[in-house]
């Protein structure tokens, strides 16, 4: 027992001392409440199991987002949430953090945090002198973003830009904001591996929401020895939940010649007709135009679609077939 829990400080000393190259993004939504966190690094997660791959942020429904980053401590993270939960604002939480941390080493943090404070977003954010360069934050009404060991200033820059252009749900925004990180190197640590990182993730909780268990969850983590763009992968895996609008992909177009989809206008049924899905399976998405997935069916080849169910409205059918994706719109009328 004593060896194991040697192993285990020292496995969690060398991950606080890798784990200082970040860029990341919390923010608010002031009209449904939402609270997200966004964010991505150049540390290999899969030396550290013990880590879920959204770690550096917390999410407390109804109040805020906090992401603890660069030198990572638990403890730090930990007194954050408590004096969120104390009713502390996003400054007075930083200016606690600063005074008391666990380690007396306050230099070499950083932090973001963002919240609704009696009814109004209040954000701030903090970059120890201490943390390795390029170092930075940026704070708007809403959002914090932060980010060290970065190439430079314009990193945190596009990613404010995609943030605030962003079309849909916080969700959306935060998916938007990481895209923006999404260059070679952006975490200079990576830049040998050719990658912006090793990990990424997006969550956000709605207040209804239980603490540590958001409504909307999507990371994706790389390793070393078989580098891909994790932010590249982590948008294939939103977008197999999520359809934000505008969302433009190499991968996608707008029909297919040989496509049929019918009768549309619908009243129920869906019918699906595509010579290439006798080839190869086609998985089918359909979504409503707030960029929610309302069903789906996989692995299929023609395929009737039941959309009696839903009500009357517009809906974005997406198909996937041969590595290609393409969306169609689609009018649900009155039974």
């Amino acid at each position: 027992m004593k060896k194991l829990a040697t192993l285990i400080c020292f496995s969690y000393f060398l991950f606080s001392a890798r784990a200082q190259d970040t860029f990341s993004i919390v923010a608010v939504d002031t009209v449904t409440g939402e609270v997200g966190s966004a964010g991505a690094s150049c540390v290999d997660l899969v030396n550290f199991p013990q880590f879920q791959t959204d770690f550096l942020g917390e999410l407390l429904p109804g109040l805020g987002a906090i992401n603890t980053q660069s030198f990572y401590d638990i403890t730090n993270q930990q007194n954050a949430r408590a004096r969120m939960l104390a009713g502390d604002t996003p400054q007075q939480i930083i200016n606690w953090l600063v005074a008391n941390d666990v380690n007396g080493t306050p230099g070499t943090r950083q932090y973001g945090i963002a919240a609704m404070v009696n009814g109004k977003p209040q954000t701030a954010a903090y970059t120890g002198a201490d943390c390795f360069d390029y170092k930075a934050h940026i704070t708007g009404r809403h959002y914090a973003i932060q980010g060290k060991i970065l190439s430079g200033q314009h990193v945190l820059d596009s990613m404010e830009a995609r943030f605030l252009r962003a079309e849909g749900d916080l969700a959306c925004k935060l998916m938007a904001a990481l895209q923006g990180a999404n260059t070679v190197g952006a975490d200079t640590r990576c830049a040998p591996y050719g990658t912006s990182s090793l990990f990424a993730f997006v969550k956000v909780t709605s207040p209804t929401d239980t603490f540590n268990k958001p409504s909307f969850r999507v990371s994706v983590r790389a390793r070393i020895a078989v580098p891909f763009e994790p932010i590249d992968s982590l948008q294939k895996i939103f977008n197999a939940t999520k359809l934000c609008p505008g969302v433009t992909l190499s991968t996608v177009e707008a029909a297919a010649p040989e496509l049929s989809v019918y009768p549309n206008p619908t009243k129920g049924k869906l019918h699906i007709k595509w010579p290439a899905a006798a080839r190869q399976p086609l998985n089918v998405r359909v979504y409503s135009l707030a960029g929610q997935l309302v069903t789906r069916y996989e692995h299929v080849m023609n395929e009737t679609v039941d959309m009696h169910d839903l009500k009357p409205g517009m809906y974005m059918i997406e198909l996937e077939c041969g590595g290609k994706l393409y969306r169609q719109r689609v009018v649900k009328t009155n039974k």
